[in-house]
């Protein structure tokens, strides 16, 4: 039976109760390792079976994408609403059930720009995880300056060819479908791009995946060679592309900040005041042993802290029909900054247990966190390097000029 949802908030919160305590499963509701994150996609394989059923309840509800409209396969839930969802999710410790490209990017600017179409084509897969899309935008030659992308789409008649190549795809190698930047005309630089859909099975699509230093491999290079794609897949109008990718960008940014980063997942700011406690160890009062890293920690919390009130005054503003497109450059330079110093103190605390690689002298957790420290150095690149951030506050939000 479908939940129907009461106008009233605190008749709201009470019902979502109910079906949180009746629907959760307990194994949903306690920390979720890596290996159990679910992205979804023809390959998702449910390591842990109470993963699927969690997903299936969850999305059956639209609750994997609350506030997105119901004919789409939403939750059509108010944001006050999808609040309350997430409070409740959080008093149990429930699970996550589905992590998505889709869901944090694509999904958000298929509603505003996509044809109706392509909305009831393509956003039900999303909301219940069937498909896993990747995002086709940085080049060899085209990364800071996204718009000097050159991966060719023609006209054919009755469809687009594509040739180029792409690179820092993140989990090209797992998607099904991507969204990606094409240049329909030469003749222009930011005019002169489209953004269009396709089948990762296509052929003339191969990925490679790119081994990073942390020993994990979630950056692909891509190439196209002759992939046909249906008209019908171009979403917008030709050459109207940049526009969806600047929104798509501002989707992107807010939701790897809101996230912190994939990398460190499940570990918050108490996580690390009590992981300190447990590897530095404790005076008589339970106030950690090392003064200079309590004080360095306690500096980061009230850093994160500040952060979060900020985010929520971003989406106060949003609400409220205010611009802010250019804060989300803003909370992904503070979220980046705030994720690498938080990694720098874990490994601090880990002391020599921090040198751990691989093998049986170290433990599992401490070598997570070691690879987690290496892994955060891609925060201040990916979804726009804090560099170009930094340029787009000083120039649209401090209105500073160029330097001559």
């Amino acid at each position: 039976m479908p939940f129907d949802a009461p106008s009233d908030p605190d008749a709201f919160r009470e019902k979502v109760r109910g079906w949180l305590e009746e629907n959760c499963p307990e194994s949903m509701r306690t920390p979720m390792p890596e290996d159990e994150v679910v992205w979804g996609g023809r390959r998702e394989k449910f390591k842990n079976p109470d993963s699927k059923v969690w997903l299936e309840r969850m999305a059956n509800e639209g609750w994997t994408a609350p506030t997105w409209p119901k004919e789409y396969g939403g939750g059509g839930l108010t944001r006050e609403q999808a609040k309350i969802l997430e409070q409740e999710m959080a008093r149990i410790g429930a699970r996550t059930p589905l992590f998505s490209f889709g869901l944090w990017m694509f999904g958000p600017a298929l509603i505003e720009f996509g044809n109706e179409e392509q909305k009831k084509r393509f956003l039900p897969d999303i909301v219940h995880g069937r498909t896993r899309w990747c995002q086709g935008y940085s080049e060899p030659g085209a990364g800071s300056d996204l718009a000097g992308l050159q991966t060719k789409c023609e006209d054919k008649g009755d469809h687009y060819l594509i040739n180029g190549q792409k690179v820092w795809t993140s989990y090209a190698n797992e998607a099904d479908w991507i969204f990606c930047l094409v240049r329909t005309d030469n003749t222009v630089k930011h005019e002169g791009i489209s953004f269009i859909l396709f089948d990762m099975e296509s052929e003339g699509v191969e990925t490679r995946p790119i081994k990073l230093i942390s020993g994990s491999s979630p950056f692909c290079e891509t190439f196209f060679s002759d992939v046909k794609v249906p008209k019908d897949q171009l979403v917008g109008e030709v050459n109207g592309g940049w526009k969806i990718a600047k929104r798509l960008l501002q989707h992107e940014r807010s939701s790897i900040s809101a996230s912190g980063f994939g990398s460190t997942r499940g570990t918050g700011m108490l996580e690390l005041e009590e992981y300190a406690k447990i590897h530095v160890g404790t005076d008589g009062d339970g106030k950690l042993l090392d003064g200079d890293l309590r004080g360095r920690i306690a500096d980061h919390q009230m850093y994160a802290k500040a952060f979060n009130l900020t985010v929520q005054r971003s989406q106060q503003q949003a609400k409220a029909g205010q611009e802010v497109g250019h804060t989300a450059s803003i909370i992904k330079y503070a979220a980046a900054k705030m994720n690498q110093d938080k990694h720098e103190l874990m490994v601090e605390a880990l002391g020599t247990e921090g040198l751990g690689w691989e093998g049986e002298g170290f433990d599992r957790g401490a070598k997570m966190v070691t690879r987690g420290w290496l892994r955060s150095k891609g925060n201040s690149i990916e979804g726009g390097t804090s560099e170009i951030n930094l340029n787009v506050v000083s120039k649209r939000v401090l209105g500073l000029r160029d330097h001559q």
